[in-house]
C-alpha cells in the first residue's frame, strides 16, 4: 500500500530549465512495462506530493508518469514577494512552459486538474499540440466566489491591480478544506498539511489579485471557436456543485468540443482525485476506461 507521506521507490525528480531560464521540479516515475507516458498536471498552489496516490494508480495501469510544478509554486521557485502567496501577472509563462515541456518530453495522454486542466485545454486549442486522448479533472473554464461568477471576480481582481494591490493576497490565512470544498475526505487534507508543514519549500497558500485577474483573463481566451477546433479527445469531469469553479462552463466546453465527453460526479469537491473513496475510486475507473 503506498504511503501517501513518502516519496515512494523509483519516483526521481529533476530539475528542467525553462527556455528563459527558470528552474521548475520535474519528476518521472517509469513504470515497468510501459504501455506509454502519462503527462500530469496539477492545479493552482499544487505540489507533486498531493497526488502520489493517483500517480502510483496511473503506474499500476501500466503508465510512466510524468509532469512538473508549475512556475511560481511547489518546488519550482516564487514569483512575488511573499512566498505563500501564488501571484502572477499573466498565466501565458505557464502555458510556454508547459508547450515547451511536452515538446521535450512528449506524452501519449494527459490528466490535468482546474488551473492545469484549464492550461492543457489551451495548449491543445492554441498550440495544436497533440495528445492520444486528454482528462480534464475540475478544469477551471469559469471561477465561482460564492453568489460571484468570473465577471464579477474579473471586476474586483481589476480594481485591486488598479490601486497598487496586484500582489497582495485575495484572502488571509489558508482557506483551505472549508465546509469540504477541496476535498470530503479529511485522511487525504491531513496528507495536504503534512507536506506543507514538514517541507514548507513548496507550500503556498492563497492566489494574488494579480494571479485572479490573469486566471480571468486566460478564461477568455477559450472562445468558443478556439473550443471548437480541439480534435483530441477530451473528457471533462467536475462536481455538480464544485464551489471553485464553474460546473455550467464545464458542461458548456463539453458540448462545443467536437470529440469531448462529460462527467458529472455528486458532491462539491474541487479535488476530485483526492476525494473520499466512492467518489475518488469512480473517477478513477472512469479515466481508465477513458484511456483504454
Amino acid at each position: 500500500m503506498l504511503d501517501r507521506r513518502r516519496h515512494p521507490p523509483g519516483l526521481a525528480f529533476t530539475t528542467w530549465r525553462a527556455r528563459d531560464g527558470w528552474d521548475l521540479r520535474a519528476y518521472d516515475w517509469p513504470a515497468p512495462a510501459s504501455r506509454g507516458r502519462l503527462l500530469f498536471l496539477g492545479g493552482r498552489g499544487d505540489f507533486a506530493e498531493k497526488y502520489l496516490e493517483a500517480m502510483a494508480h496511473w503506474r499500476g495501469r501500466g503508465w510512466s508518469v510524468t509532469g512538473f510544478d508549475w512556475r511560481g509554486q511547489g518546488g519550482s521557485g516564487r514569483v512575488g514577494r511573499d512566498p505563500l502567496v501564488n501571484h502572477l501577472d499573466s498565466l501565458d509563462p505557464l502555458l510556454d512552459d508547459l508547450a515547451e515541456f511536452v515538446a521535450a518530453r512528449p506524452a501519449q495522454v494527459a490528466v490535468a486538474h482546474s488551473m492545469g486542466a484549464h492550461l492543457l485545454l489551451r495548449l491543445l486549442a492554441e498550440k495544436r499540440a497533440r495528445f492520444d486522448a486528454a482528462v480534464l479533472s475540475s478544469p477551471m473554464l469559469g471561477l465561482r466566489a460564492g453568489p460571484l461568477g468570473t465577471p464579477a471576480i474579473a471586476a474586483l481582481a481589476a480594481a485591486a491591480a488598479r490601486t497598487g494591490r496586484g500582489d497582495r493576497r485575495v484572502w488571509e490565512g489558508d482557506a483551505g478544506n472549508v465546509g469540504g470544498r477541496m476535498t470530503s475526505c479529511p485522511e487525504r487534507q491531513a496528507d495536504k498539511v503534512w507536506w506543507k508543514t514538514n517541507h514548507p519549500q513548496i507550500a503556498s497558500g492563497a492566489p494574488s489579485w494579480g494571479w485572479t485577474r490573469a486566471a480571468c483573463a486566460s478564461i477568455a481566451r477559450l472562445r468558443p471557436a478556439a473550443l471548437a477546433a480541439v480534435d483530441t479527445r477530451a473528457l471533462l469531469l467536475v462536481s455538480r456543485r464544485d464551489p471553485i469553479v464553474s460546473p455550467r462552463a464545464v458542461a458548456r466546453a463539453a458540448r462545443i468540443l467536437p470529440l469531448g465527453q462529460l462527467e458529472l460526479l455528486p458532491g462539491r469537491g474541487h479535488e476530485l482525485l483526492r476525494e473520499a473513496d466512492p467518489i475518488r475510486e469512480r473517477v478513477l475507473a472512469r479515466i481508465d476506461e477513458f484511456l483504454g
